[in-house]
Parts: C-alpha cells; sequence; structure tokens
C-alpha cells in the first residue's frame, strides 16, 4: 500500500484531553480506570461501551454523547457476581455485533432478533488474575442496559494451541455472507508471554471452530510489536478489510493497521500508525486498544492512554498509572474540543 492509500487509515490529529476517565469514588466501578472503548450509533446518538476497573476486576458500562467528544455515563452493562460460575468475577465486553462498512452509519445490528456482545472473564478477583475464556451475551433492551449471557464460554483456552493457552482477551465479532467470524488476541504461559491474535468462525454464534491457520496476526521480531499484537478491531474501508491494533515491545503499546481482502489472510504495516507521546503527554506511556468511527467524513479513533500519575488526576490505576479513554482524529477538530 502507498502512502496516499493509507492515509485514509491514519488519525495524525490528538485531542490531548480524555474523553471518559475513571471516577475515582470508593467502591465504583470504574475507581481506578477505565478501559477498552467500543464506539457505536444507536437511536439518533452515538454511545461508548467500556470496561471500568475497581481493583478486583472488570465490569462493563455505557456512555452517550451527541458529539463524540463530551461523554455522559449511564450505568452497567455486565455486573459482577452476576451470569455464571465461570464469570462471575469479572465481566468485561469489548464488542457488539454492528455495521462493518466504516462508509455507513456504525449501528448496532441484530441477530433473530436480538443485541449481541462478546466478552471474556478472568476468572480470579485482581488485575487481569488467571486466565479468560470468552463468552456472549444478548439483550432486546433498546437502552442497552440489560443483557443475559450464555450458560458456556464459547471458548476456552485451555482446549487451544500453545499459543493461546495462557488466556484468552479483547473480542472483535462481525457478520459477513452469513457467516460469523470473532476475532482475539490470546497470551502463551511464559512468565513473559506473547500475545497474538485468532480467528473464530460460526454460522449460529453456538457452534464456533478455529482457523487452522491460527494465529492470523503474529508477532515481528525485534519489531515495536515483537511481543504483542493485540485486541484487534475489524472495518471494512476503503475497499478492503481493516484490522487496528496495538502492538508491544515491553516497553510501549502502540497502534498498528494490517489488511485482508478474506477476513484470513492479513498483512501488517510495517510501522505504528498511532505511537505514544513525549514525556508527560496523555499518552506517553502506552497508546492502544482502537475503535474507530466516521463523523461527517472524519475518522475518529478512540483508544487507551497511559502516563504516570499526577497530582490531580481523577483517578490512579494500581498506584502509579492515569489510565483513560481519548481520542486522535483523521483531520484537526476545531480549538473548543482539544487540551489547552
Amino acid at each position: 500500500m502507498d502512502a496516499l492509500e493509507l492515509q485514509r487509515y491514519l488519525t495524525p490529529y490528538k485531542l490531548g484531553r480524555p474523553v471518559l476517565t475513571g471516577s475515582g469514588q470508593p467502591g465504583a466501578f470504574d475507581e481506578l480506570a477505565v478501559d477498552c472503548p467500543f464506539v457505536f450509533e444507536h437511536r439518533g446518538q452515538f454511545y461508548l461501551m467500556f470496561i471500568g476497573f475497581d481493583g478486583k476486576g472488570y465490569q462493563t458500562a455505557l456512555a452517550r454523547s451527541a458529539d463524540l467528544l463530551h461523554w455522559e455515563k449511564l450505568g452497567l452493562m455486565l455486573r459482577r457476581g452476576e451470569g455464571n460460575p465461570w464469570d462471575a468475577a469479572n465481566a468485561a465486553g469489548t464488542w457488539l455485533l454492528c455495521e462493518n462498512d466504516l462508509e455507513r452509519p456504525r449501528t448496532l445490528k441484530k441477530w433473530q432478533g436480538k443485541y449481541w456482545l462478546a466478552y471474556h472473564s478472568y476468572p480470579g478477583e485482581g488485575y487481569e488474575t488467571g486466565p479468560a475464556r470468552m463468552g456472549l451475551a444478548w439483550s432486546e433492551d433498546e437502552d442497552l442496559l440489560t443483557w443475559h449471557r450464555l450458560p458456556q464460554p464459547i471458548l476456552t483456552p485451555e482446549d487451544g494451541a500453545d499459543w493461546e493457552r495462557g488466556g484468552l482477551y479483547k473480542e472483535c465479532l462481525l457478520e459477513h455472507d452469513g457467516l460469523f467470524y470473532l476475532f482475539y488476541n490470546a497470551k502463551t504461559q511464559d512468565e513473559q508471554w506473547i500475545e497474538q491474535t485468532g480467528l473464530i468462525t460460526s454460522p449460529d454464534l453456538v457452534h464456533w471452530t478455529r482457523w487452522a491457520e491460527n494465529p492470523v496476526l503474529r508477532v515481528s521480531a525485534g519489531r515495536w510489536d515483537a511481543k504483542f499484537c493485540s485486541d484487534p478491531g475489524v472495518v471494512w474501508y476503503g475497499g478492503r478489510w481493516a484490522m487496528y491494533y496495538f502492538g508491544f515491545d515491553y516497553q510501549h503499546a502502540q497502534e498498528g493497521i494490517a489488511f485482508s481482502s478474506d477476513l484470513r489472510h492479513w498483512e501488517k504495516f510495517p510501522q505504528p500508525i498511532l505511537t505514544v507521546g513525549e514525556a508527560g503527554s496523555l499518552d506517553s506511556i502506552h497508546a492502544h486498544k482502537p475503535s474507530v468511527i466516521r463523523r461527517q467524513g472524519v475518522l475518529y479513533h478512540f483508544y487507551c492512554a497511559c502516563r504516570p500519575a499526577q497530582a490531580g488526576d481523577p483517578a490512579v490505576n494500581l498506584g502509579d498509572e492515569f489510565r483513560c479513554l481519548t481520542l486522535a482524529t483523521s483531520e484537526p477538530l476545531p480549538a473548543e474540543g482539544r487540551s489547552s
């Protein structure tokens, strides 16, 4: 792909401020941090599904916006202590079945009259403790706050190959030509593990098959994504499938992109397309976990930003990190939308 073609996928203009932060309120689901944005349209407004962390684990929540810049938290979608024994400690929702084409409104899609949500759950209390499994939940609630989880996980690490037996992470669920595709990242069992991205498919959201040539996105030795190729976000844009993802080299997480014509074979662009900022900036440690949407011809790229905690931060994660959700765009936004 030449530089001109690549431009349509790039978002070089960083907002420079959070769009959503942890609350810092003792006992709140997002007391310490927010993470994993997923942005979509519903009933004429923009919505953001995200996860909150309180020191015990993840829960999944919803926010709403009229302009993609200012967000109102609405409430929890997946709570701790609900569901099934395997997913009672954590419920990290990461993707809703929706329109894949960025040239169209990114509205939710129904299947069998229901909305569908993909999530994963860690078995233990704490920060991503134990090997996570993947599940699905469905809803008929137009407010999107009441969900019903399938009783059994759809994918477990112990049934997988060596590259995924350490646990499963962020899901990306889409439907194309009558087949459901679910992309996910997973880790090895090593102390300093490797994360790569795989694919499972299903005709009915019940019976799933791992692709024989997994992982579809692999780490590149000695490069910026040498340790992780994680958090896939697949869209149709510019006449091809594009996978936004993040790479990690055990120093910084940064965002990259890969392309495919068939959803199975992917070619990575060799360099990161969204890099960490300078010391002291909002994303000086990590710029990762992408979710993209288009509005009035502008590409909005939401991501999780991390930097060392500073005095005055509304929430502090694990003692020394400020972790929030922010935004980069393909064109400059009006000055009132940006940080001073």
